[in-house]
C-alpha cells in the first residue's frame, strides 16, 4: 500500500552532507569553465598553442559537456543515479590529471574533452540525488537546492580569480590539478553519505532513506535533468521554483513501482548533435586562419547543415527524443532558449578575448588579470540577489528586458577599450555586463520553467542549459577568431568587434524579452503553491488518519 508519514521529518545531519557532497561536483564543473581562461596565455607559451589551439581547449570541455547533457540524464535513470555522479567525479578526476600532465596541446585537449564527458555526468546527476534525499519535504528541498545553486554560481563568478591565484603560486598546471584532492573527497563522501540506487534509478514511496517515488519516466528524467538552468549563472528563486513544480508533481501523480520502464537513450539523436555541433565550432575556429573557402571549414559548414538538418527529422519522429521538438511550439520557451544562446554567446566569447586582452596587450600577469575579473564576480553575486526581488515584483519580463539592456551598455562601453585605455575604464562596462546578466537570466529561467508543466519542467531546464552551453562554445570559437593573431592591434581589434556583436546580441535579447509572456509574479506564484501543497498534505493527513 502507498503510505507517506503524515508529518515531515526534521533536517538531519546526514542530508547536509548528502547535499555538501552533490555540490562538489556542481562546484568542480562550473569552475572549470572559467578558470582556464586565465591560463590561456601561459598555456600557449608553455605548449606552443596559436589562439586557434587555445579555443579548442576552452571548446573541447563545453562542447563535450553540451552535447552530452541530456543523454547523461537518462543514463542515470537506466543505471542509477548515484551511479553516475560517482563515475563522473572519477572520470572527471582522470581527466584533470591528464589535463596537469599534458606534453602537448592536442593531449590537452584531448583531456578537456573528457572533462568535459565526466561533468556531463556529474550535473543532471547531482540534482537527481539532491531531489531524492529531500523528497520527503518539498520546503527543505527548496532551501536545499538554492544552496546547490548558490554554490554553482559562485565558483564559475569566481574561476577567474582562483585561477589567476593558483598560477601565481603553483603555475598553470595546478588549476588542473587542485580537482583532484576535491573529487577524491566528493567520491569518499558520495561513497559513505549518499543512499544507493533502487532497481535501475527509480525508488519505492516512502522509503525515507532513498528519497520518493516518481511520477512516470517523464519526472524521473525531470529529476536527473532539472540541473540545467541552474547552472552557469545560478539563482535560488528558480532553485525553489523547481522544488515546488517537483513537489506538487511528486504528491498529486499516482505512484509508480520500481520495475516502471525508464527512459530510453536516444543513440542517434545523440550523435548527430555531436556532428552538427562540433562540425559547426570546428569550423567557426579555423575559418580565420584557414579562409572561408578551404574545405576543411566549407565542409565542416556543410556537414554541420546535414547533421542539423537530420537531428531534426530524427527528433520529430521517435517515441522517445533526446530534444522534445514540441516545447517549441511555446512562444515564451522559444524566445527565452535563444535568450539564454545570446548571454552565453556573448559572455563566454569574451571572458575568452578579454583573457587575451589583459594578458598579452596590457601585459597583466595572471594574478593581476585574475583580479581585474573581481568586478564581474562582485557584479553576478550582487544582481542575483536583486534578480529574486525583481521577479517578484515585476514578473519576468521587465528584469529581461532591463537587464539585457545594462548589459549591451556595457559592451557598448567596452567597445571603446583600446591598449592605452586606464584600468579605470574596464571598471563600469565590468559592472554593468555581469549586473545586466545576473538580473535577466534567473528571470529568464523562471519563464522557461513557468511555459512549461510540471512534469516536463526538467526536461525543459536541461534544453535551456544544453542551448546556453552551446552558445558558450560557438561564443568562444566566433570571438577567439576575431581576436586571433599575436600582435596587440589584433586583439584590440578583434574585441571591438566582439563588444559590438555582444551589445547587438544583447539588444537582440530585449526583443525576445518582449516576446515573452508576463508570467504571474513570484509572489502570487508562491501563495498558489504553496496552498496546493498545504491541499495535498491535508488529503494524506485525511488518509493517514482513515
Amino acid at each position: 500500500m502507498y503510505r507517506m508519514n503524515s508529518t515531515n521529518p526534521p533536517a538531519s545531519p546526514a542530508l547536509g552532507l548528502v547535499l555538501a557532497t552533490v555540490s562538489v561536483g556542481f562546484v568542480v564543473t562550473q569552475l572549470d569553465v572559467t578558470i582556464v581562461n586565465i591560463a590561456l596565455p601561459g598555456i600557449g607559451a608553455n605548449l606552443h598553442a596559436d589562439v586557434a589551439g587555445l579555443q579548442w581547449v576552452v571548446d573541447a570541455y563545453t562542447l563535450a559537456f553540451a552535447v552530452l547533457m541530456l543523454s547523461a540524464g537518462a543514463l542515470g535513470d537506466r543505471f542509477g543515479a548515484r551511479r553516475m555522479y560517482a563515475a563522473g567525479i572519477a572520470l572527471f578526476a582522470l581527466a584533470s590529471a591528464a589535463c596537469g600532465l599534458a606534453l602537448d596541446a592536442p593531449m590537452l585537449i584531448a583531456a578537456r574533452a573528457l572533462q568535459g564527458v565526466g561533468a556531463a555526468a556529474m550535473l543532471p546527476n547531482s540534482l537527481a540525488l539532491l531531489n531524492r534525499a529531500y523528497g520527503h519535504d518539498p520546503r527543505l528541498r527548496a532551501r536545499a537546492v538554492g544552496l546547490w545553486t548558490a554554490a554553482g554560481a559562485i565558483s564559475i563568478a569566481a574561476g577567474p580569480v582562483a585561477g589567476g591565484l593558483l598560477i601565481a603560486a603553483f603555475g598553470w598546471r595546478s588549476i588542473f590539478l587542485v580537482n583532484l584532492p576535491i573529487c577524491a573527497a566528493g567520491l569518499v563522501a558520495t561513497w559513505l553519505w549518499v543512499p544507493r540506487d533502487e532497481g535501475t534509478g527509480n525508488v519505492q514511496a516512502g522509503d525515507g532513506k532513498a528519497g520518493m517515488a516518481e511520477a512516470g519516466a517523464d519526472d524521473r528524467a525531470g529529476a536527473g535533468t532539472a540541473v540545467g538552468t541552474l547552472s552557469a549563472i545560478g539563482s535560488s528563486q528558480a532553485a525553489t521554483g523547481i522544488a515546488r513544480k517537483a513537489a506538487i508533481t511528486k504528491h498529486t501523480a499516482p505512484p509508480t513501482t520500481a520495475g516502471a520502464k525508464s527512459r530510453g537513450i536516444d543513440l542517434g539523436g545523440q550523435c548527430l548533435a555531436i556532428v552538427a555541433l562540433t562540425a559547426f565550432v570546428a569550423a567557426v575556429i579555423e575559418w580565420r586562419p584557414l579562409g572561408l573557402a578551404h574545405p576543411f571549414v566549407a565542409g565542416g559548414f556543410v556537414l554541420a547543415l546535414l547533421a542539423a538538418s537530420a537531428f531534426i527529422v530524427v527528433e520529430s519522429r521517435i517515441a522517445s527524443p533526446m530534444l522534445p521538438l514540441s516545447l517549441f511550439r511555446k512562444r515564451t520557451f522559444s524566445a527565452a532558449v535563444l535568450f539564454g544562446i545570446c548571454v552565453n554567446l556573448t559572455y563566454y566569447g569574451m571572458v575568452f578575448v578579454l583573457s587575451l586582452y589583459l594578458q598579452r596587450v596590457r601585459g597583466y600577469t595572471p594574478l593581476q588579470a585574475g583580479l581585474a575579473f573581481l568586478p564581474l564576480t562582485g557584479g553576478f553575486l550582487v544582481s542575483n540577489v536583486a534578480s529574486g526581488w525583481a521577479v517578484g515584483r515585476f514578473g519576468v519580463r521587465v528584469p529581461m528586458i532591463v537587464g539585457a539592456v545594462i548589459a549591451a551598455f556595457g559592451y557598448g562601453l567596452l567597445h571603446r577599450v583600446d591598449a592605452a585605455t586606464p584600468l579605470i575604464g574596464l571598471l563600469l562596462p565590468f559592472l554593468l555586463i555581469p549586473s545586466g546578466m545576473g538580473l535577466a537570466v534567473p528571470a529568464m529561467t523562471t519563464a522557461v520553467l513557468a511555459s512549461t508543466e510540471a512534469k516536463r519542467a526538467g526536461t525543459a531546464s536541461a534544453v535551456l542549459n544544453t542551448a546556453r552551453q552551446a552558445g558558450g562554445a560557438v561564443g568562444v570559437a566566433a570571438f577567439g577568431a576575431l581576436a586571433g593573431g599575436s600582435a596587440a592591434e589584433q586583439i584590440v581589434s578583434g574585441m571591438q568587434t566582439a563588444t559590438a556583436i555582444s551589445a547587438g546580441l544583447l539588444l537582440l535579447g530585449v526583443g525576445l524579452g518582449c516576446l515573452v509572456r508576463p508570467q504571474p509574479h513570484a509572489s502570487a506564484e508562491s501563495s498558489k503553491a504553496d496552498s496546493r501543497t498545504t491541499a495535498v498534505e491535508a488529503d494524506r493527513t485525511r488518509m493517514e488518519s482513515r
